[in-house]
């Protein structure tokens, strides 16, 4: 096949990592020998640890039975950070395996394990891999917030070694790239290519080839989101080559996945298709469910292009499947709008919105903007065919405001800029290591005559002095400039996701109303069970906090200590009265308050009433007004 000869030569340029490879076995055969030979407990741990940590992503079933005896010698030893990392290593396993009930269940005793843990250092490190390996498991159930804080918690341990002198060294777990991950994952596209583009320096700094990978890749993921096809194939191969030198199976199956995409974007189908096959073969060979569910949805998409809907169809309905086991919530919207569009070309455009208004309820909890915006552009479609313009409109207007915060008019500017800076900091570092070379040379030429070096030489150090103050003024500017701009890109973010989901909350009553309607032919089908089990989720669904809640948190994070202000300024100020002025804030008009609120646009003309008798205002005085200077 084509691609195989395009890795082999790719392949071909890296030979550190092919050394590497080498070193890899001789350290497996080595930490073997220790095991079997050894008496001491301790170093039985470490080494299946060890194992564990080398095998994992190419031999899951042997990496499992390493961390079995990892933690009988942990035990044996009484050694709490052994035990805390074995029980890691468990929970690793199952989410591989999508039993997320085990994984979950040793990810707590491997947290309850690490508290135990009295020395400082060692404490930090088991944390520092706790932190990484939940972030990766709340991302992969598109709970955001979770992964997020997780991975600034390792941003915040390392920033504070020095102060707190701890020695973490060689504990990295890859901090920003994960970060890079999540925000890829959230459609914030320029925040994750700054955060990929802080790992790669860093990889490069550590020469750590195999991290290089994962940069590599998520740089190719980040191309693909932006339609760059082309560049994420180039990163992708870059990526695909490092993992098949190092015998990676895991991630060589997720860059197949990547690599499949970006060519079937290019019409290169025979080729999408073939790796497509391979991610699925090596996803059963690892009994990897995650992988082998990306898999099947790929194929899907790969005969939709190609116009088999009736294998479409069947592919992403088992794909769905596995991701509603894995409780994989983005993959279970990407699968449900994949769905719609299949029965959008078999004509059938109100299965296509049960689709959709499912995939929706999911991504407004989960903040996934790219899936969300698609799955607004296919309802919009959908509702058109139906003749019902009013709702199409505002399903279209809703997939321009999130289209909008995820490609700003910027965007491509913005993220040249952020290559250009890398490259540059590249440029200066070299620049700066010759300078230092010359500044050597001069000192060692001007020491044979003593009086010219104490008068020159000072001198030489004033203007080196000067110099390397100005520079590092320059870099210390930059990084300020640099910081600035991500505060002002997140702050963007944040009003629009905010403006987003209002339109959502205004939406959400009328979407489960007609949801209702349909659950309806249920019952009339007969399906008396399925009708009342609908029926008690959407009231549910209605009368639940949860959606206001994530309203708050994007309120807060724009707005910040309004709450606190008004309870200040008026504390007779009820719940629902504050929720109205957080309403008016935003310049709501009164049906979108109402349909927030699910309260009739009278009930919000009393509730205005109401609020301006407690707030004492005049006749004469405007309540939004008032709202607003708060």
């Amino acid at each position: 096949m084509k691609y195989a000869a395009t890795v082999l030569s790719l392949s071909l340029l890296f030979i550190c990592p092919l050394k590497a490879q080498q070193n890899k076995q001789q350290k497996i055969d080595s930490l073997v020998k220790i095991t079997k030979t050894s008496e001491n407990d301790m170093a039985k741990v470490a080494a299946y640890g060890t194992l564990y940590e080398l095998v994992q992503f190419n031999n899951p079933l042997e990496s499992f039975e390493y961390a079995k005896q990892e933690l009988k010698y942990a035990k044996k030893a009484s050694y709490l950070r052994g035990q805390s990392t074995a029980y890691l290593h468990f929970a690793d396993y199952y989410k591989r395996l999508g039993e997320l009930d085990s994984a979950r269940y040793y990810f707590d005793i491997s947290t309850r394990q690490g508290k135990k843990i009295k020395n400082l250092s060692e404490n930090l490190r088991v944390e520092l891999f706790l932190n990484h390996s939940r972030a990766s498991f709340e991302q992969s159930l598109g709970n955001y917030d979770s992964a997020l804080k997780y991975a600034y918690r390792n941003v915040e341990i390392y920033e504070k070694r020095d102060s707190l002198k701890v020695d973490l060294k060689g504990a990295n777990v890859g901090i920003y790239d994960l970060i890079g991950g999540i925000h890829l994952d959230m459609g914030n596209y320029e925040l994750a290519s700054i955060e990929t583009y802080k790992a790669v320096r860093f990889f490069e700094k550590k020469n750590d080839s195999l991290r290089m990978g994962d940069a590599f890749m998520q740089l190719g993921n980040i191309n693909f989101k932006q339609k760059e096809f082309a560049s994420s194939i180039e990163n992708t191969e870059k990526a695909y080559a490092i993992y098949q030198t190092f015998k990676d199976t895991e991630y060589s199956a997720l860059a197949s996945l990547l690599l499949g995409n970006g060519l079937l974007k290019l019409n290169r189908t025979e080729e999408a298709k073939g790796y497509f096959n391979l991610a699925l073969e090596l996803g059963e060979k690892l009994k990897n469910s995650y992988i082998q569910g990306d898999a099947i949805t790929d194929l899907g998409s790969l005969y939709l292009k190609q116009g088999d809907f009736e294998n479409a169809k069947k592919a992403t309905t088992d794909a769905l499947k596995i991701h509603k086991k894995l409780e994989y919530q983005i993959k279970i919207a990407s699968d449900l709008n994949q769905l719609a569009k299949v029965n959008l070309e078999l004509g059938n455009s109100s299965k296509a919105i049960v689709d959709l208004n499912s995939s929706l309820l999911i991504t407004q909890n989960i903040k996934a903007k790219d899936v969300q915006s698609e799955a607004f552009l296919l309802r919009s479609k959908s509702y058109k065919r139906k003749g019902d313009f009013k709702k199409a409109l505002f399903d279209y207007e809703a997939h321009k405001t999130l289209t909008d915060s995820i490609y700003s008019l910027t965007k491509s500017k913005q993220i040249q800029e952020i290559r250009t800076i890398y490259e540059t900091e590249k440029k200066e570092q070299q620049i700066a290591f010759q300078e230092k070379e010359i500044t050597v040379l001069e000192q060692e030429a001007k020491i044979n005559n003593q009086q010219q070096w104490l008068l020159g030489g000072g001198m030489t150090l004033s203007f080196l002095a000067l110099g390397f103050g100005f520079y590092g003024f320059r870099q210390k500017t930059k990084r300020s400039k640099l910081a600035k701009e991500k505060v002002d890109a997140e702050l963007a973010f944040k009003k629009k996701e905010l403006t987003t989901h209002a339109l959502h909350l205004a939406k959400k009553n009328e979407v489960l109303e007609n949801v209702k309607l349909k659950a309806k032919d249920l019952k009339l089908q007969g399906d008396t069970k399925g009708y009342q089990e609908l029926i008690k989720t959407i009231n549910f669904d209605q009368q639940d906090d949860k959606n206001w809640e994530n309203f708050t948190q994007y309120f807060e994070q724009v707005h910040k200590d309004f709450s606190r202000t008004v309870r200040e300024r008026y504390p007779e100020v009820t719940k629902n009265e504050l929720r109205l002025m957080a309403l008016l804030k935003m310049n709501l008009s009164t049906k979108e308050i109402a349909n927030i609120l699910s309260i009739s646009i009278a009930g919000v003309k009393k509730a205005r009433n109401r609020l301006r008798k407690k707030l004492e205002i005049t006749p004469e005085e405007s309540l939004e007004e008032l709202v607003i200077t708060i």
